[in-house]
C-alpha cells in the first residue's frame, strides 16, 4: 500500500477518529486505525466494538492499492508535528512508513485482515428525519443524560417514535428532559436507547443530511463520506409519561435573559438556590448557610399566594441555555413539588430540593 496526501486532510480524519479507539489496551487491534487504498480512494476505520467510524478520502495525489493498520494515537502524534505539506504513507515489512521531506517515521502494524468489520446500514428500520432536526433535538436533552448509572438505560437517550411525534428523552433522576418532532414521514413506532458517548459524537460529526437506520443492536448513520455506528443500550427506559404533570395550577411566561442574569448573580458562590414567586416580584436567594446572596425581579405575576422552589441552579441554566425564545414557560403545582419548564418543542421537569416549611 502506498499513497501521497496533503497532511491536514488525513490529520482531520485521524483526529475525528480518536474517540472511537480502544484507549486502555494499546496491544488491542482496536487501538489501531484501519487504512485501505482501493481505486484511488482511502478508506479509514476506527472502532472499539461499541462505537465506530468509517471515512472515505478521495484527495489522494498518488496511490497503490493495499491495506494497513496503525496505532491511532501514535499516528495523530506524528501528523501534528509535520508541516502542512504532502506526506508519503506506505507499508514495508509489517510496518507503516510516514515520510515528509527528510523525516521518516516507522510504526508497527497488525494484520489488517483481522480488523473487525463495522455494521452496515439497515434496510428494515429507517428513521426518516433531517440530521439538523435530529441534532437540534438531542443537543437539548444531552445535559440530562446520566453518567455511570448502575441502571445502564439511564446512561443514554431514548428515541421514542410514536404515531404522531418522535420524542427524545433523557433523565438523570433529578430532572427529565424531553424534546420532540412531528412524525411527518410516518416512521414506524419503535423505541431505542442511544448511549451518551454516541449522542455527543453524532453532534460533532454530522452537519448535512444522512441516512439513519437501526436494528435491535445497532444504530447506523451514513452519508457519502462517512459511516458511523453505535451499539444501542439493551434495557427498558423508565415510563417518562408518568412523570409529566397532567395539569398545572400556575403557568406563566417569564423573560429568559432576566432569569439567567438573576440566577447567575446569586450562584457565584453556591449552586443551590431558592426562588420565591410573589404577586408582584420574584426573589432569588442562595441556600448557602455561610454567606448571603439575594436579588429580586419586579414583575406582575397575578398570583393569589406566594410559593417557592428550591433547586440546583445548574438544571435551570442548562435548560435556559438551550432555549430559542426570549420568554420561557414555567409551571408549578405547589412548593416542594417538581416543576415544569417549557420552550416550544422542548421541556424539562426538575425535582426540587425539599425545604422544611
Amino acid at each position: 500500500m502506498r499513497f501521497i496526501i496533503t497532511k491536514h486532510i488525513i490529520e482531520n480524519i485521524v483526529s475525528s477518529m480518536q474517540p472511537f479507539l480502544e484507549k486502555k489496551d494499546a496491544s488491542s487491534i482496536t487501538s489501531h486505525i484501519y487504512l485501505e487504498v482501493n481505486n484511488d480512494k482511502l478508506i479509514m476505520k476506527a472502532t472499539d466494538y461499541e462505537i465506530g467510524l468509517e471515512s472515505q478520502i478521495d484527495e489522494l495525489n498518488e496511490s497503490v492499492n493495499g491495506k494497513a493498520t496503525v496505532n491511532g494515537t501514535n499516528l495523530l502524534g506524528i501528523l501534528k508535528r509535520l508541516k502542512d505539506l504532502e506526506i508519503i504513507v506506505e507499508t514495508e515489512n509489517n510496518n507503516l512508513i510516514i515520510k515528509q521531506n527528510k523525516s521518516t517515521f516507522k510504526l508497527p502494524m497488525y494484520d489488517p485482515e483481522e480488523y473487525p468489520a463495522l455494521p452496515k446500514a439497515q434496510s428494515d428500520n429507517k428513521l426518516d428525519i433531517s440530521m439538523l432536526n435530529l441534532i437540534n433535538s438531542i443537543r437539548k436533552i444531552t445535559p440530562a443524560i446520566d453518567n455511570n448509572n448502575p441502571k445502564f438505560e439511564l446512561n443514554g437517550a431514548l428515541v421514542d417514535v410514536k404515531n404522531s411525534k418522535i420524542n427524545f428523552v433523557a433523565t438523570d433522576t433529578r430532572r427529565l428532559a424531553v424534546s420532540h418532532l412531528q412524525n411527518i414521514s410516518n416512521n414506524t413506532e419503535n423505541q431505542f436507547i442511544i448511549p451518551k458517548k454516541a449522542i455527543i459524537e453524532i453532534q460533532k460529526l454530522f452537519l448535512d443530511d444522512a441516512l439513519i437506520s437501526y436494528d435491535e443492536t445497532n444504530l447506523v448513520i451514513s452519508n457519502e463520506k462517512m459511516t458511523f455506528f453505535t451499539k444501542l443500550i439493551n434495557g427498558k427506559f423508565p415510563d417518562y409519561d408518568r412523570i409529566i404533570p397532567k395539569s398545572l395550577k400556575y403557568n406563566f411566561s417569564l423573560p429568559k435573559n432576566m432569569l439567567i442574569e438573576s440566577i447567575k448573580l446569586v450562584t457565584s458562590l453556591f449552586s443551590n438556590i431558592k426562588i420565591t414567586f410573589n404577586n408582584d416580584n420574584i426573589i432569588f436567594e442562595s441556600l448557602d448557610e455561610d454567606s448571603e446572596s439575594k436579588t429580586q425581579i419586579d414583575i406582575n405575576l397575578n398570583i393569589e399566594k406566594s410559593f417557592y422552589l428550591a433547586v440546583n441552579a445548574k438544571y435551570l441554566l442548562d435548560f435556559l441555555s438551550l432555549t430559542n425564545n426570549e420568554n420561557i414557560i414555567i409551571g408549578f403545582n405547589e412548593s416542594n413539588l417538581p416543576f415544569y419548564l417549557e420552550d416550544e418543542k422542548f421541556f424539562t421537569i426538575v425535582m426540587p430540593i425539599v425545604l422544611e416549611k
